[in-house]
C-alpha cells in the first residue's frame, strides 16, 4: 500500500483522470513520438441507426486495467472497506464526467471528414465489477446526422496518455445500417499516419501537453460509407 504521502491529492488526480481517460489505441507510436500512453482500457462501442438513417445513439463501455483501477479504488474507497459503495460510485461517476467532458468525451465523429458536434451525455456511470474501473456512457449528434454518406465514429486522447483499445473488430458494432451502405472497422498504421502527416506532426505536436485534434488520425475507427459501388 503506497504511503499516504505518495498519494494524489483530489486536483492532481482529477487531472490524471483527465488525462487517463483520453483514449487512443496507439500503444506502439514510433520513436520519433515522445508521448505514451500509461494507462489502458478495453472498450467497446455500439452505434444505433434509427429506421429514417439517422443516427440515434452511441453507446460506449470502457474497462480499465488493474493498476489505474486500483488507483480509482484507493482514493474514492473513502470508509476504507477496500469496494466502492453507491456514494462513493456516484462521487467517482461526477468526478470523471466533469473531467473528460471539456474533451467532449474523447469521441471522434465525422461526417464527410468534418467533425460533428455531440450532446453531453445525460448520464456516465462508473462501477466495479471483479475490481476493474467500468465506465459507461451513450451519446448522439446535436443535429440529426444521416447515414447517407461517409461517416466515421471512434475515441482518441489528444495528449497521448492513455490507450483505449477495441481488441476485435467485433467489438466496434453498428446496428440499422440503411441498405446500400458497408461498415467496417479502420485501425491506422501509425507509421503511415505519420508519413502522410508530416507537416503537421511536428515535435510540439507530440509535445503539446493539452493535445491536438489531429491525433483523431490515428485513432480506431468504424467507418460506414453509402452511395458507393
Amino acid at each position: 500500500m503506497p504511503r499516504t504521502e505518495d498519494r494524489l491529492t483530489k486536483r492532481q488526480f482529477r487531472q490524471t483522470v483527465a488525462l487517463a481517460l483520453a483514449a487512443l489505441a496507439v500503444a506502439s507510436l514510433p520513436s520519433p513520438a515522445r508521448a505514451h500512453p500509461h494507462v489502458f482500457a478495453d472498450a467497446r462501442l455500439e452505434v444505433t441507426v434509427a429506421p429514417d438513417g439517422t443516427v440515434e445513439r452511441l453507446a460506449h463501455v470502457w474497462r480499465f486495467d488493474d493498476i489505474f483501477s486500483s488507483t480509482v479504488l484507493m482514493e474514492f474507497d473513502k470508509n476504507g472497506d477496500l469496494k466502492l459503495d453507491q456514494s462513493e460510485l456516484d462521487t467517482l461517476s461526477q468526478t470523471i464526467n466533469d473531467s473528460i467532458a471539456e474533451y467532449k468525451y474523447f469521441q471522434t465523429v465525422l461526417s464527410d471528414g468534418k467533425e460533428v458536434p455531440m450532446i453531453k451525455p445525460a448520464h456516465l456511470i462508473a462501477d466495479f465489477p471483479d475490481n476493474q474501473l467500468l465506465i459507461m456512457f451513450e451519446s448522439k449528434p446535436e443535429k440529426p446526422l444521416k447515414v447517407d454518406h461517409k461517416v466515421s465514429f471512434g475515441v482518441y486522447d489528444p495528449t497521448f496518455y492513455t490507450a483505449i483499445d477495441y481488441p476485435d473488430d467485433s467489438d466496434m458494432h453498428i446496428s440499422g445500417v440503411p441498405n446500400g451502405c458497408a461498415s467496417k472497422v479502420v485501425r491506422p498504421n501509425p507509421d503511415e499516419a505519420i508519413a502522410a502527416n508530416q507537416t503537421t506532426l511536428t515535435d510540439a505536436f507530440f509535445n503539446d501537453p493539452t493535445g491536438n485534434d489531429m491525433s483523431k488520425i490515428f485513432a480506431t475507427r468504424l467507418e460506414i460509407t453509402c452511395g458507393q459501388s
